[in-house]
């Protein structure tokens, strides 16, 4: 990426004047470290009657792939390609802005000590950016860049200059003049306007966006009329930022306009005396319900299938009336962490008693599932790649046949309701998918009809009566024939074991076996 400033000048006030502006010697190359590359300060030319600043930006890609922010699986097909092949290390972007700030901190704040006189002056200014994304086109350059006060030359960049029937890129070579205006209002501009025309950022936009954007856009966002549209792409469309930001904003409009300061005008409220609450973490709510469900069924012996690091398995035991909880997973290293939280080793002997932990995969049937009242998937099945759904549903409703399941998983419909959440990405890096309330219904109401089951479904967390809750939840409960014939194929099945206490002798062992299967015929 390149940018350049040139000004010039007269014997009175060299041009060269410039270099102390930027606090960075015309005399000298200079090279600067950042996050995702290096920056290198250079003077094509330095006179004094013409001085020219030129900003060398070398993305590192590989720095920035690392670095950047995964879409997890279940994201854009062409997002691992896109990753590589793109742009980002020859077009201006957020990138070059962020690099603009870092390397002329000084001249942004309007910070100068060996020339302070020169910071409030405005200068005849010339800034050129070779290879610029202009989403909108030229003509949004322009509506950007000329209410601030600058002379705008946007050419738009053919594709391929051997095909003209191809037409124009998304890029410009922008040229901004200004006599009018200082150092540093003209990098401020750049700061926040660079950004907001390739209307992509190479970071995650947090709360504290808004500051930056304030202070950048001091003394010229407030009045701008394309205040919205730069507010919105420069918060990367973030709903909630961008009407915090229109709001403040609004308040130093109308303190400009009132010659009063921003804190008398936004006093229609008293600062509240005490914290408000404290919202209930999602998860929280996620194992309340569960319980609430599992407590509705009357389970006594209930399984935690996919239990991880066990914090509900340690719910679960400070209630009575689960009698025997069973924590299962996949990961040794996750068990070991759940028996750590759980305080195994320094447990009393009846409780003890009540709990297990063992390593098991889902994929897999497992004669120890069997015979429990209740089995708990909560957020498990969006971990499992698509095709391996079959075969967890065969070992958890075919095979170990509990008399209620409980399934959670995120509703990918309410992710547009999370602020911290960019659009298209998964809830987690490991979410294989994450599926629509219509879509986990038809899942779970085939899964139910298959293996003999009735469904019902639960919200779980605020129900939004747009896109719905946070997480879904079915709960599964045996039909009462399927029931009837599980318990009684269980009864023949323990008949049967050779350490079944009836089992006396051979002969009451087989009457006691052949009366069972008379049962089943």
């Amino acid at each position: 990426m390149f940018l350049t400033i040139s000004t010039t000048g007269t014997p009175e006030r060299p041009a060269t004047d410039l270099g102390y502006l930027l606090h960075k010697h015309p005399e000298k190359s200079q090279a600067f470290s950042t996050s995702y590359g290096k920056a290198h300060v250079l003077y094509p030319e330095a006179d004094a009657e013409r001085c020219t600043a030129a900003l060398l930006l070398e993305v590192d890609a590989v720095a920035l792939v690392r670095r950047g922010k995964g879409k997890g699986r279940g994201g854009a097909p062409d997002a691992a390609l896109a990753q590589y092949v793109n742009d980002r290390p020859y077009a201006a972007s957020s990138l070059l802005a962020v690099a603009l700030s870092a390397v002329f901190s000084s001249a942004m704040r309007g910070v100068c000590n060996a020339r302070p006189e020169r910071v409030a002056q405005p200068l005849p200014l010339r800034i050129e950016v070779p290879a610029l994304p202009a989403r909108g086109g030229p003509g949004l350059v322009r509506q950007l860049f000329e209410p601030l006060g600058w002379a705008v030359t946007a050419e738009p960049v053919p594709l391929d200059v051997r095909f003209p029937q191809w037409g124009d890129s998304r890029y410009v070579r922008l040229v901004l003049e200004s006599e009018a205006l200082t150092l540093a209002e003209a990098l401020r501009h750049l700061y926040v306007l660079l950004p907001v025309l390739d209307d992509a950022k190479h970071y995650w936009v947090a709360p504290d966006e808004v500051d930056k954007l304030l202070r950048a856009g001091e003394g010229w966002l407030p009045d701008h009329p394309e205040q919205k549209v730069i507010t919105s792409r420069y918060l990367s469309r973030r709903w909630s930022l961008t009407r915090e930001a229109m709001e403040r904003l609004e308040l130093v409009r109308l303190a400009e306009a009132d010659d009063s300061e921003v804190e008398d005008i936004d006093n229609a409220v008293e600062a509240e005396s005490e914290a408000e609450e404290k919202p209930t973490p999602l998860a929280v709510q996620r194992r309340d319900a569960i319980i609430a469900a599992l407590k509705a069924s009357g389970a006594g012996r209930v399984l935690d299938l996919g239990c991880g690091q066990g914090q509900l398995v340690q719910a679960l035991l400070k209630d009575a009336a689960f009698t025997e909880i069973v924590g299962v997973d996949v990961s040794m290293r996750a068990l070991t962490i759940a028996g750590r939280r759980l305080k195994l080793d320094r447990m009393g002997e009846r409780q003890a008693s009540r709990v297990k932990l063992f390593q098991s995969s889902l994929a897999y049937t497992d004669s120890r599932l069997k015979g429990y009242d209740a089995a708990v998937l909560s957020e498990v099945i969006e971990h499992l790649d698509l095709p391996r759904l079959p075969a967890l549903e065969y070992a958890v409703f075919g095979s170990a046949r509990p008399r209620t399941v409980l399934v959670t998983t995120p509703n990918v419909e309410y992710n547009v309701r999370w602020e911290s959440l960019p659009a298209g990405h998964v809830r987690h890096g490991d979410h294989r998918f994450e599926w629509t309330r219509e879509e986990f219904r038809a899942w779970a109401r085939a899964v139910a009809e298959r293996h003999g089951y009735g469904v019902e479904f639960v919200p779980v967390g605020p129900d939004d009566p747009e896109v719905g809750p946070p997480t879904q939840m079915a709960v599964f409960e045996m039909n009462t024939v399927e029931m009837g014939t599980a318990a009684t194929k269980n009864d023949a099945n323990n008949a049967n074991s050779p350490n079944n206490e009836n089992n006396v002798n051979g002969a009451n062992g087989a009457n006691g076996a052949n009366k069972r299967e008379a049962k089943v015929a």
